[in-house]
C-alpha cells in the first residue's frame, strides 16, 4: 500500500558535473539527486541536475507538498534548482531544509544569492510557490513530517556537508556522500549513520589507489564504504556520485568488485527505484 511504501528514487548520481554520451547510458549522468518517499510523504536530497527531471514526475503525480534537503551547496548539488519546476507554480509548498552553513549563512540567503543575476537571469521573487526556509546544525534531529525521523551529521568535506540518517516504520536508509576518509581509520560518524541501515547510500567517486592523487578533494571509494558497511551491518549499499569520467564500463567493473566485497552492494543508476 502507498501508505506503508518507503521507496528510494535515484534521479542524479554523478560527481561534479553532468556528463552525456553512448558511454554514460546505462548508470546515467545527472548530479546528485535522490527522491525518497515515506507514504504519502514526498522528501528530496539534494538539487544536482537530477532535480529537473524529479520536478517534472511531481508536477505528474500532483504533489503540493515537498521537502527539499540540501547536503551542501557545491555546484553539482544545486545547479538543478533553477530548473525545479515546483518552484513557480503558486499550489506547491516547497520546504527547504540546510545546515552545512549553520552560523554562516541561512538556506533562505543561499538560495537566494544563487538564483540570481549574474548566476541567473532572475531573481527568486519570480517563484511563486510557497517557498519555506529552515535552517538547522549538525547533530539535530529533524520531524518534517509525521512519523519522519531524519538524524544530522556533519561529514568530512571541504566547507562541509551534512549526511542524513532517514527513519521511518522501523525502516532507515542512510546517505552518506560528500565524504573523505583517512586511510586506516574508520570514521565513527559513518559507522553510526550505517548502522543496521536498511540501505546505506556512499560517496564512492575513487578507487584507493586514487586517493592519494586526490587527497583533499573531500571524496572517498567502494572500498572503504563496503568496509563501514559490513562493520556496520548495513543490509545494502549503493555506490554513489560516480566520477564524471567513469564510464559504464568501469562501473560496471567497480559494482562486481564492490559485490565481492559485500554481496549486497549495487552501483546506483539514473532512475533507479529501490523499495525499503
Amino acid at each position: 500500500m502507498t501508505t506503508e511504501l518507503f521507496q528510494v528514487k535515484f534521479w542524479g548520481v554523478r560527481g561534479s558535473i553532468p556528463v552525456s554520451g553512448p558511454e554514460f547510458d546505462r548508470y546515467g549522468g545527472n548530479t546528485s539527486c535522490i527522491e525518497m518517499r515515506c507514504g504519502e510523504h514526498r522528501m528530496i536530497f539534494d538539487a544536482g541536475s537530477g532535480l529537473r527531471e524529479a520536478g517534472l514526475s511531481l508536477l505528474a503525480d500532483s504533489v503540493t507538498d515537498v521537502d527539499l534537503f540540501f547536503s551542501h551547496c557545491h555546484y553539482d548539488h544545486i545547479i538543478g534548482l533553477p530548473f525545479f519546476k515546483a518552484i513557480y507554480y503558486p499550489s506547491i509548498n516547497v520546504n527547504i531544509w540546510s545546515g552545512h552553513l549553520d552560523g554562516k549563512m541561512s538556506t533562505r540567503e543561499m538560495v537566494e544569492q544563487f538564483i540570481s543575476p549574474p548566476w541567473f537571469p532572475v531573481k527568486t521573487d519570480i517563484c511563486q510557490a510557497t517557498m519555506n526556509f529552515s535552517d538547522f546544525h549538525a547533530g539535530q534531529v529533524l520531524n518534517p513530517r509525521p512519523g519522519v525521523k531524519i538524524k544530522t551529521f556533519m561529514l568530512n568535506h571541504p566547507g562541509g556537508a551534512i549526511g542524513y540518517r532517514i527513519e521511518w516504520q522501523g525502516r532507515s536508509v542512510a546517505l552518506i556522500y560528500d565524504i573523505e576518509h583517512i586511510p586506516g581509520s574508520y570514521d565513527p560518524i559513518s559507522l553510526e549513520m550505517m548502522h543496521d541501515a536498511d540501505l546505506v547510500v556512499y560517496d564512492c567517486t575513487y578507487n584507493e589507489d586514487e586517493m592519494q592523487r586526490f587527497k583533499g578533494f573531500g571524496h572517498s571509494t567502494w572500498q572503504h564504504g563496503t568496509e563501514l558497511a559490513k562493520m556496520a551491518g548495513a543490509k545494502r549499499f549503493a555506490l554513489f556520485h560516480h566520477a564524471p569520467s567513469r564510464t559504464d564500463e568501469q562501473l560496471g567493473q567497480m559494482e562486481m568488485q564492490a559485490q565481492a566485497a559485500f554481496p549486497e552492494s549495487f552501483a546506483a543508476r539514473d532512475n533507479q527505484v529501490v523499495v525499503i
